[in-house]
Order: structure tokens, then C-alpha cells, then sequence
């Protein structure tokens, strides 16, 4: 039985996934739902790999390997055996990490949900809280940037996400919408926290799967979020190319500007006249760090209730 109101963390990223991570000890696993981006989402060595579902839930099984990606001491055979055999293999899978693809890919090809074949992904790798795709129909990141579209892992890698960036596109946004289990979850939320990731291409595909922003804005549960910036600069990823294009700067400012008529408050080390703010380190280093960030982040939100 799910839980009556439980605390949803909308995330994409690092630093979604690590707020979440830090959620997790905070309320326990019965009372998360994290809501993730699948914008990233990539079809590739006949796997179906998504990259933010599969991060938070590494990091929530305490599986997450120290670069930052992948599973913990994951070995990367396959993409040696593949550039051995000439494959440009740019995007690189560990070899748990391809098996997650390509058994996802084979519960979709069976006529699976997203939101059921990640569950039982989930489950196998012991993660009790809930990581539910944003949707279960295909959406897309693309970037036009040097004089192109890039689909966006190829951006990312390839062009090493540099900036700067022209227009950006969730392509099949309009026509998916969010899961049953995602609407139930905004519908009963206590709280709904955004997690500090890149507020354009890790939350906003989040945010444009139609119906999904009208839930999170109609829900009786404050929204607050948590700023990507630490002291005026980004963590972590190319934040900065993005909220240039969206016409925002990189302050306190510009991330309520971006989220206005979403957000009742924000967590960040820097005030703004735009919304309540909680002044707060956002910088979440170690455990102690997120489970610090993400008891202030909950805190805040119900005060604001």
C-alpha cells in the first residue's frame, strides 16, 4: 500500500539524485517518490538506457561508483571488445549498466511500461522507494547549438556541452503525459521538492510532459526548490549555457524567474525578492551534506504549507 502523502523530489542529474539520496534517510524509503527525467532517455547497442532513472537509483542503493555514473566497480568489456572491433563506442556503458539497458529494452519490447520495467529494475537492486519515469511515452532533449541539432547525450558527450546553446526541444512532450502512478503521487504529496539539478534540461522535460506542471501547480502540497548554484556558480554540468538561452542569469533570481508559478519558496545561499527563500550551504558534501540539504529542503516546504 503506498504511502497516504509522501515527499516527492522531482530530479535529473547529480544533483537531483543526491538530494534524493539524502531524502531517502531523512523520510525513509515507504515516504519517497522521486519523479525522474527521461528527456536523456537513449536507444543504443540494442539496449534502452535511461540514464536519470538509472542514477538515482544507483545512488538510492548505495550502488553509485565514485566517478559520479555507473555502478561501483562495474568493468567496461563490451565497449572495449566494440572499439576493438572499430564501433565508435561514444557513449560508454559499464557492462551491469548495458544489461540494465538491454533487459529494460526487452520488458518494452514485450509491450511493458517504462514506469513498470524500471520498478522492477528498482526492486532487483534493493531500492525500496519509488523512481518513477516522468512518463511512459518517449520524450526527447534536442539542442540546436553550432549551427545543429544534437540529441542531447550527444551534446553532452560529444559536444561536451558547450555553449552556446540556440534553442532547446522535449520532443514528444505534447503527446505523452505523466504516468497514473506520478499524478497519484503529486495528488497526495506533503511535499514536492525540486532537486538541484539543471533547471532546463534535467527538470524542464520534467515539467513540459503535458499535464504534468498544471499537477504540480494544482497540488495542495507546497513546491519548493533547491538552487544548482553554490556561492553564484554551477556544481556541476553545463547549467550556465542553458540559462543563458532561457534568459536568466545564474543567481537566486534567475532560478525562481525559471520555476515562477511552480515554486512557493527556494533553498540557496543567495535571497531573492521573488519568492520566500530558505538561506542555507546548498553544497551537499558527504552523507551528512545531503542528508543535511534535503531535512532543511522538507522542513521549509512544510513550514510554507
Amino acid at each position: 500500500m503506498p504511502p497516504a502523502a509522501p515527499v516527492v523530489v522531482l530530479a535529473g542529474g547529480t544533483g537531483g539524485a543526491k538530494l534524493a539520496r539524502g531524502m531517502l534517510d531523512v523520510v525513509g524509503a515507504d515516504d519517497l517518490v522521486v519523479i525522474a527525467n527521461t528527456g536523456d532517455d537513449i536507444e543504443i547497442y540494442n539496449a534502452y538506457v535511461s540514464p536519470d532513472p538509472d542514477l538515482i537509483t544507483f545512488w538510492l542503493a548505495d550502488l553509485i561508483d565514485e566517478r559520479g555514473w555507473g555502478l561501483a566497480g562495474d568493468t567496461f568489456n563490451v565497449m572495449d571488445a566494440l572499439r576493438d572491433l572499430g564501433v565508435e563506442a561514444w557513449f560508454n556503458l559499464g557492462d551491469r549498466d548495458l544489461a540494465i539497458g538491454l533487459e529494460r529494452a526487452r520488458a518494452l519490447a514485450a509491450g511493458g511500461r517504462l514506469t513498470d520495467a524500471h520498478q522492477a529494475i528498482a526492486s532487483r537492486l534493493g531500492v525500496g522507494a519509488r523512481v518513477l519515469p516522468m512518463a511512459d511515452r518517449p520524450v526527447r532533449t534536442r539542442v540546436l547549438a553550432h549551427g545543429r541539432w544534437w540529441p542531447l547525450q550527444e551534446f553532452l558527450i560529444k559536444g561536451r556541452g558547450e555553449g552556446p546553446v540556440d534553442d532547446v526541444e522535449f520532443r514528444g512532450a505534447p503527446a505523452a503525459s505523466p504516468s497514473p502512478e506520478v499524478l497519484e503521487a503529486i495528488r497526495t504529496a506533503r511535499a514536492i521538492v525540486i532537486g538541484p539539478s539543471n533547471p532546463v534540461i534535467s527538470i524542464g522535460p520534467i515539467l513540459a510532459v503535458d499535464g504534468l506542471r498544471t499537477a504540480v501547480e494544482h497540488s495542495a502540497a507546497p513546491v519548493v526548490a533547491v538552487s544548482p548554484l553554490v556561492r553564484g556558480t554551477v556544481v556541476k554540468g553545463p547549467t550556465e549555457p542553458f540559462m543563458a538561452w532561457a534568459g536568466q542569469p545564474l543567481t537566486s533570481s534567475g532560478i525562481a524567474a525559471f520555476y515562477a508559478g511552480v515554486i512557493d519558496g527556494l533553498v540557496a545561499d543567495e535571497r531573492t525578492a521573488a519568492v520566500p527563500v530558505l538561506v542555507t550551504d546548498v553544497l551537499m558534501e558527504g552523507a551528512a551534506g545531503r542528508d543535511r540539504v534535503a531535512g532543511e529542503a522538507l522542513r521549509f516546504a512544510v513550514a510554507l504549507g
